[in-house]
């Protein structure tokens, strides 16, 4: 074992659910101690590119090939950890909308009053999926893209009949029912990976603490937190 020492991370809060789970464990077991900043996407990657310093980052995959593009990341240091889906949540005891199909979801955001996405991944692509249905027009009023808390908190407010997130950040949030994921015809399935600094000085750490992800006895709690192993 080497010896203890920090580990600094910036994640997303996708895999939020499971990490918290997890880090603990591989602090008792490894002795070493975890530091971690949250933060969305287009923050961590713009906070890495001014230079921010960090050993490792857990976000989409995409968002990691970026920085390791931009000479940010290690070549090569990107392992896939989990994959998530988005789902869809109305406030607790609401009617829950037809999403069984592509055409079922369009005629209920046609119906809804208010609809609301993320700044990450899933909202990237909700904001895709609205214009190749051909209702972002109609949609542009009803829509707020939610930044600094989770979809599902506003959900639960009222602010928002319909919600989009990741599964697994609407599962911990309290007062929404999942209505389900997107269906199969319009389902996107994000990878969420690791991907080390090129200047972390405690890369064998950093590196340890992406196996303690990838080891199978991380399965079960991922799955339990509305994600599958990557």
């Amino acid at each position: 074992m080497s010896s203890p020492t920090e580990i600094k991370v910036m994640a997303t809060a996708a895999f939020k659910e499971a990490y918290l789970e997890l880090v603990p464990q591989f602090e008792r077991a490894s002795g070493h101690k975890v530091t971690t900043t949250w933060a969305g996407s287009i923050d961590i990657i713009n906070r890495v590119k001014a230079g921010a310093a960090t050993d490792l980052i857990v976000m989409a995959a995409n968002a990691i090939d970026e920085l390791i593009a931009a000479g940010k990341l290690a070549q090569g240091s990107r392992i896939d950890v989990a994959t998530s889906w988005v789902a869809v949540a109305v406030r607790k005891g609401a009617p829950k909308p037809d999403i069984s199909s592509g055409d079922a979801l369009k005629r209920a955001l046609l119906a809804a009053k208010s609809i609301a996405y993320s700044t990450g991944p899933s909202g990237v692509y909700l904001i895709g999926l609205f214009q190749r249905m051909g209702i972002a027009a109609q949609l542009q009023s009803k829509v707020k893209q939610i930044k600094g808390e989770p979809v599902g908190a506003v959900v639960a407010r009222g602010e928002a009949e319909i919600g989009f997130q990741q599964m697994s950040e609407l599962l911990p949030v309290p007062g929404i029912d999942i209505v389900g994921g997107l269906s199969k015809d319009i389902k996107q399935i994000t990878v969420f990976s690791t991907g080390r600094h090129v200047n972390t000085q405690v890369a064998d750490a950093a590196n340890a603490l992406t196996q303690f992800f990838k080891a199978p006895a991380a399965h079960t709690i991922i799955r339990a937190k509305g994600m599958e192993p990557a």
